[in-house]
């Protein structure tokens, strides 16, 4: 996962979200095992608010599985699309590319090991309004440099550039089901899926953690 400071925006924030300030997250990811079996998943992600409850807003993301694309849309709300997703190995780093945008990103680890918990708060808008979602991933997380090109004339071309990132291995990652918000607390009555389309905006592009 890399924090990448983006200018100008990467995306349109659903309606209902308000923009925060901060950076934006990358995570390129490789599911080795999941309830839709082994798929990888690249997710761009900036800060929002919902009232005053903040989190992140999924504004792009790309998965190699038409089941875990459905599954995202319907559940969540994530704008999951079908991509090309190559993975490589290069030692400790590794080298992920999304080959219909050409974006590559480089993850080079620098620091030692050691055991992360991460929590997570995604902020989305399904087909029956806006729906928090919590979460959180844990694994053996090493600091690293992240490097990541994106062409010129790409939505994302703000992304491009060096960033500060973890590379994290055997990651665990549970995502909850989503609530709708009310107040600063989120209600039950969110039903698990929702019918497709599962996005009511259309974001300027087709989008947590770096696992292996």
């Amino acid at each position: 996962m890399a924090l990448a400071s983006a200018r100008p925006s990467v995306g349109d924030l659903p309606e209902g979200l308000g923009r925060l300030p901060g950076p934006c997250t990358v995570t390129a990811a490789r599911y080795d095992d999941s309830p839709v079996g082994p798929y990888r998943e690249l997710a761009v992600a900036q800060p929002a608010h919902l009232g005053a409850r903040p989190g992140m807003c999924i504004t792009t993301m790309a998965v190699t599985s038409v089941d875990a694309r459905l599954g995202g849309r319907v559940n969540w709300g994530f704008p999951k699309e079908l991509g090309t997703l190559v993975w490589f190995d290069e030692g400790d780093g590794r080298v992920f590319r999304w080959e219909e945008r050409e974006i590559v990103v480089r993850a080079t680890p620098v620091g030692p090991p050691l055991p992360v918990l991460i929590p997570l708060r995604a902020l989305q808008r399904r087909a029956d309004g806006p729906v928090s979602i919590l979460g959180h991933a844990r694994g053996r997380g090493r600091v690293a440099r992240v490097e990541i090109d994106v062409p010129e004339d790409d939505p994302l071309a703000g992304l491009a550039g060096r960033h500060r990132g973890l590379l994290v291995a055997g990651m665990r990652l549970v995502v909850c089901p989503a609530r709708r918000p009310v107040g600063l607390t989120a209600t039950l009555r969110a039903p698990l899926r929702a019918p497709e389309p599962a996005l009511t905006w259309a974001p300027q592009s087709q989008h947590t953690l770096t696992g292996d």
